[in-house]
């Protein structure tokens, strides 16, 4: 049984392809202006991995913002489910999942079975997203991958006051033109992240294990001091993290054409 997850975010769409229960291709694309295409683009990179075509895949999930506009999709479920449903398969122990993806934040908690018990969401700001770092990091003249390291770096955190992200943007120019030091101002913008997520959890609870999903979880600043904040370590997973929607998707897949729903 050969089927498959596709998570079409707002930065970029993802595919994972199962069979029997095992991975056997990803594949990670940048969104374009139509969800059909940048489904089709991660789908066809996926296919190419595993040496499959497209009439290969018996049953396809959608999910994430664009998951209803996939043409070749079998059914679409949540992005939240498929967050909670991917994460607890790779690590049964998780309770608590953060997904920090390009346009909102959800925190979610799953029981042992991994199945939804409760969830928090931010998607009415970009404070707290990946978009919102992107726009630190180009007014800091800094690529994305950079701030991570780079933050861990610092000894005295810039604290970023401002809670909107056009306001924030303004602070962090302001206080580099003041002399602050460039790893302090990103080591502050993470903390802020986390500060936002923070409020978050606390409405949802903290239960351990926890883990961090979706494209920011590569960024180790914003790990770290969530971990901070938490009081508690980020679960690794075992593969990227920025694949666990589409993981999911694929598991719920997976879960339709055992119960003949697909």
């Amino acid at each position: 049984m050969i089927v498959a997850g596709c998570d079409v975010g707002s930065l970029t769409g993802k595919v994972v392809i199962l069979r029997d229960g095992e991975i056997l291709g990803s594949g990670i694309v940048p969104t374009t202006t139509k969800p059909e295409r940048t489904a089709r683009n991660a789908l066809d990179k996926a296919l190419e991995q595993c040496g499959l075509a497209l009439e290969d895949i018996e049953c396809l999930v959608g999910t994430g913002y664009g998951r209803v506009k996939i043409p070749f999709a079998h059914d679409n479920v949540s992005e939240i489910s498929c967050h909670g449903r991917g994460a607890h398969f790779l690590v049964p122990s998780i309770r608590l999942i953060i997904d920090i993806g390009g346009q909102d934040c959800k925190v979610i908690r799953v029981n042992a079975k991994g199945k939804l018990v409760d969830f928090a969401m931010n998607d009415k700001c970009a404070a707290g997203t990946g978009r919102f770092l992107e726009t630190m990091a180009r007014a800091l003249e800094l690529k994305l991958e950079e701030m991570g390291p780079l933050s861990l770096q610092s000894k005295a955190p810039t604290a970023i006051t401002a809670q909107c992200s056009v306001f924030a943007e303004t602070e962090v120019v302001s206080r580099l033109a003041e002399g602050a030091e460039v790893e302090d101002l990103v080591a502050g913008i993470h903390d802020a992240v986390a500060s936002r997520i923070m409020t978050l959890i606390k409405r949802v609870g903290i239960e351990e294990d926890i883990t961090v999903t979706g494209g920011v979880a590569k960024n180790v600043g914003v790990v770290h001091f969530l971990e901070k904040r938490v009081g508690l370590k980020a679960k690794p997973l075992p593969m990227d993290p920025q694949l666990v929607g589409a993981l999911g998707a694929a598991l719920t897949a997976e879960n339709l054409m055992k119960t003949g729903k697909a």
